[in-house]
Formats: structure tokens, sequence, C-alpha cells
């Protein structure tokens, strides 16, 4: 569509050019010996509605910071209004530090695999850690996993894990020739293991 179109014959524009001669007026900034233009208006104050001051920018910033929005409130209650309004009047907590509830493991530097990490654990911090997590509690689906794997919850990594590769060989689909109660043991004692795994006791 080009501008000699018939839509636009006729058409004319309603805004107002300004003489050329006519250069607008500019008011001054009325803070006490700024020069610049005020380009801003600033309320006068609560009982004069309607009228205005003119800052540049940089003395409204000014203007506005020390401005009282509510007249009828005492100074320390603008104070803190003040400072409530900086942090958008919510409440601020300090941010805690989490503390490593297990000892680190002795060199930052990457092993390269988990394996070779566990190999430099020396037999006795591997007893004091079982023991350690034998002595707590048990979860409701640990117990679960010692009881579904028939064994007593102070059984051995070792005694788990034959356990699990004779119950895997027991119930396996071959062995049984898909009998379906046989497949329900099967994934039973699977999840057993991975909880008990997952848990640390193998």
């Amino acid at each position: 569509m080009t501008s000699d179109s018939k839509i636009f014959v006729g058409l004319r524009s309603t805004r107002k050019k300004p003489a050329p001669d006519h250069e607008p007026s500019r008011a001054k900034c009325q803070w006490d010996g700024c020069e610049k233009n005020g380009t801003h208006r600033a309320p006068v104050g609560r009982d004069a509605e309607g009228l205005y001051l003119l800052f540049c920018p940089e003395h409204v910033r000014e203007y506005g910071k020390g401005y009282n929005f509510a007249p009828n409130l005492s100074d320390p209650l603008i104070r803190r209004y003040q400072t409530e309004a900086a942090n958008g009047s919510r409440p601020t907590w300090g941010t805690g530090i989490n503390r490593a509830s297990e000892m680190p493991l002795p060199s930052t530097a990457r092993s390269g695999s988990a394996k070779a990490t566990n190999a430099r654990k020396s037999a006795a911090e591997r007893q004091a850690a079982q023991v350690d997590l034998q002595r707590r509690k048990l979860k409701v689906l640990e117990a679960k996993a010692f009881e579904t794997l028939d064994l007593s919850p102070d059984a051995t990594p070792e005694e788990i894990r034959s356990r699990y590769k004779q119950r895997l060989k027991m119930h396996h689909p071959d062995a049984n020739h898909g009998e379906r109660n046989s497949e329900d043991e099967l994934r039973a004692s699977i999840d057993a293991h991975k909880i008990l795994k997952l848990n640390g006791f193998c």
C-alpha cells in the first residue's frame, strides 16, 4: 500500500505543529541553588492537594526520600516505615549454615570411582560405620526389607548379598516355570535389596 492510496486521501494530521519562532518555556528546578530544568513534579503536602513543586531528576529523588507521606505519624514511626519499605515490608532472616552430618572423606581429590574410594577405607572404619548403622533405629521399610529377605537386622553386608542371590535363583521365572507367586516373591526381594542398598546396609 502506498501513501497515495485511496485510503489516505482526505486524511490530515490533527497534531498542531509549534510555530518555528516559538520556543517551549522550561521551568527551573525549585531546589535552592539548582539551575537545571524542573522536569519532574513532586507533591507539596497534605493540605495543598493539586499543587506540585518542579525538580530536576536528581533533586526529585532527594525530595522523595525525605517526604512524609503520612503527616499524622510520629517521627519514630516514619523511620520504621522507611526502613520496612526499603526491604519491601517483609521479614528477613539470616542464612543458616548446614553442618555436615558425616565425616568427609580424607582426600578431596577425585578418585575416579566409588570402588577405589571404598577400597581405601580401612576395615576398622567400615566396621565402625556398620555398627553405627545397626545401632540406629530401623525405619519401617528397612525392617520390612530385612523381614522379606528373612534376615535379622544385624546381618552383615555379605550375608545380605548372599541371601539376595539365593532368593533370585530360587524365585527366578525359569526355575519356577512362570509361577505367579514366585514372580511376586522375586519383585519383593529385589525391592528389599534396593532399600537396604540405598540405606547403606550392603
